[in-house]
């Protein structure tokens, strides 16, 4: 990392082992699988196929639900692995100086999460982490479940059985074995996760939605109206996502950076203007979809032009998500990097929390609110205007 910035002091900075960055990459990228999934599927996918259902798109909808229902049981797979090789970091973590090969020994596992509870603490370590990786094999064995036919008529039941349990995978994780000290470390828990479910979210969310656009030649002509009923409810979805990561995101870079020069001054805030330049192309990447893409789909849906629809539902629209989904992969590639503290290397104080500072992230927050409102509606009015063809064609 040093070689993106050389002029950077990251002499405070430890670099994470390889296997670190390994498991740690691996382990996000099972959760965005899960989560993601299970997610986008009840809340943009499973509702217009019933839609399409309803209408006549049976053919259509079956093919959507199969590919969805592959698609979580490749994502259980993953969160399989990922989870057994992150558990066998952690053991190699607590294990000062255990060498991640011995790590992944199940007797030295289940070594870990039998320890004891420590002074003070009212559960021990290793059984949070023994609920944890039990809620992570019963999502992963429900999403693994749909490879079998029998299984597979009942995709809907399933996947929602399973996004539960995908989330408890990273909440249970989160649980603190001691009280938190004080209100900030309360927040710091909450908006962690928030950080992570709301991004989980949007990068599987745009994954699974690629994986199902490949379909598109055993689709029909009237395809077009399915696929705009699901990019215009994940457009929503994605946005709730952008405003938690980035009220949570904002946080947690308040409590380790304590001025902007420390985002090329530390190893951290290196490897944190990187995640932020490359989570930056995400949000730019949804903004010409809603602003541009979304408006052009209703358009073409509200003047019944199935062609137009089709071509851009599942034409343009997954070319831009292809482009998301590879930057989303690289945000979980530097996100390993983020390790310790820019205020830690630079020498500078722990963030203080005060008063002030809760009423200015509840500025944020309602400000932020009011940007994604005003977003939509702004969307909304574009596709409500006559295109330029239509207006010609008026007019003559």
């Amino acid at each position: 990392m040093n070689s993106l910035l050389p002029a950077a002091n990251t002499a405070g900075y430890t670099m994470p082992p390889t296997w670190r960055l390994l498991t740690k990459t691996g382990y996000f990228l099972g959760l965005s699988g899960a989560i993601g999934t299970t997610i986008t599927y009840a809340t943009a996918v499973r509702p217009a196929l019933r839609a399409a259902e309803r209408g006549g798109s049976a053919d259509d909808a079956a093919v959507l639900r199969g590919r969805s229902a592959a698609c979580a049981a490749w994502a259980g797979v993953v969160l399989l692995a990922a989870g057994y090789f992150q558990l066998a970091a952690r053991v190699a973590r607590a294990g000062k100086g255990t060498p991640f090969g011995d790590a992944l020994a199940p007797d030295r596992i289940w070594h870990f999460l039998r320890t004891p509870a420590a002074k003070g603490a009212w559960i021990a370590q290793g059984t949070v982490y023994l609920v944890q990786n039990l809620a992570l094999l019963a999502a992963a064995a429900a999403m693994i479940a749909l490879f079998v036919p029998a299984v597979r008529r009942h995709a809907d039941r399933v996947v929602l059985a399973a996004l539960p349990a995908a989330l408890a995978v990273t909440l249970i994780a989160a649980v603190p074995t001691t009280t938190p000290a004080g209100p900030d470390r309360w927040l710091d828990l909450v908006l962690d996760q928030v950080h992570i479910v709301s991004g989980t979210v949007w990068l599987g969310g745009l994954a699974l939605l690629v994986a199902l656009a490949a379909t598109r030649g055993r689709l029909g002509e009237g395809a077009g109206l399915i696929w705009a009923r699901v990019w215009q409810r994940f457009g929503l979805v994605a946005m709730v996502c952008v405003g938690a990561v980035t009220v949570s995101g904002l946080w947690l870079s308040w409590k380790h950076v304590g001025g902007v020069s420390q985002l090329w001054t530390t190893g951290y805030g290196v490897a944190l203007l990187v995640k932020v330049l490359l989570v930056g192309g995400l949000v730019t990447a949804g903004a010409f979809n809603q602003f541009w893409l979304m408006p052009r789909i209703t358009r073409a849906r509200l003047a019944d032009d199935t062609a137009t629809l089709r071509e851009l539902t599942l034409g343009h629209f997954p070319k831009v998500v292809w482009g998301e989904v590879a930057l989303g992969l690289a945000v979980l590639v530097v996100l390993p990097f983020i390790a310790g503290s820019a205020r830690t290397e630079a020498g500078d104080p722990k963030a203080v929390f005060s008063g002030g500072v809760l009423a200015a992230g509840a500025a944020l927050v309602a400000a932020l609110a009011v940007s994604l409102y005003a977003t939509a509606k702004a969307s909304d009015h574009l596709a409500r205007r006559p295109s330029a063809t239509a207006t010609a064609t008026a007019t003559v």
